[in-house]
């Protein structure tokens, strides 16, 4: 059983074993959080390990004050926010405004699943997702994460997070729909 306060003080006093133990927690947490927002798997690889490195370097600020995942995956968060702020500049804003008439793709949904499977429809969807609806989505239904922790990770108010997970659901719903409506007789 993973004991939080057992490996951050084994790990305050040099345990790199503890260190190990930790990484091999959340190794897939921070993939997931870091997954979403950057495409890149390579750079994605070396995010992973930038979190994992600031984690260490950090662990003695770590209080107790939530959840060792919840510490974990706001560095994450603000780690690959930085990144795609850094080299995705002029995509971050390329998103449009009225997000209502927001358009996935120009493939029919039957273009995209005669190549993919259905899951890998579904993740495609989310992947075009806006950055900020995206990363709620993942962290809300994929890591299992509060309203309130979501916020806490991400550093929005509590209602943003709702409201963008509300958004979030309705674009993959109604894209879904379009979907159903084409492969239904």
């Amino acid at each position: 059983m993973f004991n939080e306060k057992d490996v951050v003080a084994r790990i305050l006093s040099g345990d790199m074993r503890a260190f190990e133990l930790l990484v091999r927690q959340y190794e897939k947490l921070v993939f997931y959080v870091i997954h979403r927002l950057v495409k890149d798997q390579q750079a994605a690889e070396d995010i992973c390990q930038e979190v994992f490195i600031k984690v260490h370097k950090s662990m003695f600020r770590f209080n107790f004050q939530s959840k060792l995942s919840t510490w974990i995956a706001r560095i994450a968060y603000l780690t690959a926010i930085n990144y795609t702020r850094k080299y995705y500049r002029e995509k971050a804003s390329a998103y449009p405004d009225d997000l209502e008439n927001y358009h996935f793709t120009t493939d029919t949904p039957e273009q995209l699943l005669t190549r993919k499977d259905t899951a890998n429809y579904v993740e495609q969807l989310i992947l075009e997702l806006p950055e900020r609806y995206r990363t709620v989505l993942t962290l809300y239904h994929l890591n299992e994460f509060s309203g309130p922790e979501i916020a806490e990770i991400t550093g929005m108010p509590e209602g943003t997070v709702k409201s963008y997970l509300f958004r979030a659901r309705k674009l993959l719903k109604e894209k879904l729909e379009l979907y159903l409506k084409y492969e239904l007789p």
